[in-house]
């Protein structure tokens, strides 16, 4: 079982190997497996980066984020700059139905909401907007009205965590409930356990997933 203190030193070490990133600005707490990353970013993909490089190294169980983004003034982009910037972005993308997104922008938080077919689309979205000057956070509160049977969902899945390089899927249980899919347990890494969760999510007729993988040292 690995110590909080090397897991630490991993997590340290993960965030100075990121070129994006400047490791002096966040701090790491890790308590139970547990890691609190907490410090500034200049923007809210570096947020993303910092928790992502964080949730990949061995024995972390969770990641608590604390980082706040604050740009520079010669950055300054007010509400109404920001959600011309994100309508361009979702405009742009083919991927994403953007007649069926709508858009909120206050101090910075970007809010979005609407209705999409397939959970691409909606990942789509707050990935397209997540690198935008201004953008402190995003709320990604679109639903899915895909109305696919889902009868086979549960296959799907598992054929998906089979195929998957970065999925142990003989240790990794799929239930399904309509729509709703439960996973249950254990993974080596915080990693793997949300490439599960998003793998689970981007499956065609899944709305909600329950994530109850256990990351196991």
């Amino acid at each position: 079982m690995r110590t909080d203190s090397s897991i630490k030193k991993d997590v340290l070490d993960e965030l100075e190997w990121q070129p994006s990133i400047d490791e002096t600005q966040i701090g790491v707490v890790v308590k139970d497996g547990i890691v609190t990353l907490s410090g500034t970013v200049d923007s809210y993909l570096k947020k993303l980066e910092a928790e992502n490089a964080a949730k990949s190294v061995v024995g972390v169980k969770a990641v608590a984020e604390n980082i706040e983004v604050v740009y520079g003034d010669n950055y300054h982009k007010t509400d109404s700059d920001i959600a011309a910037a994100v309508v361009n972005a979702l405009k742009w993308n083919v991927s994403i139905p953007e007649n069926n997104i709508e858009v909120k922008v206050e101090d910075g938080w970007v809010y979005l909401t609407g209705e999409v077919m397939w959970e691409f689309e909606k990942n789509a979205a707050k990935k397209a907007i997540e690198n935008l000057t201004g953008v402190r956070y995003v709320i990604n509160n679109i639903t899915l009205k895909n109305t696919v049977d889902a009868a086979d969902i549960k296959n799907k899945i598992k054929k998906a965590f089979e195929r998957s390089a970065e999925v142990d899927a003989k240790n990794i249980s799929v239930q399904a409930d309509g729509h709703r899919i439960k996973l249950t347990g254990t993974v080596t890494s915080s990693k793997e356990k949300e490439v599960a969760r998003r793998t689970a999510y981007t499956s065609p007729g899944v709305w909600t997933v329950d994530d109850e993988l256990e990351v196991s040292n």
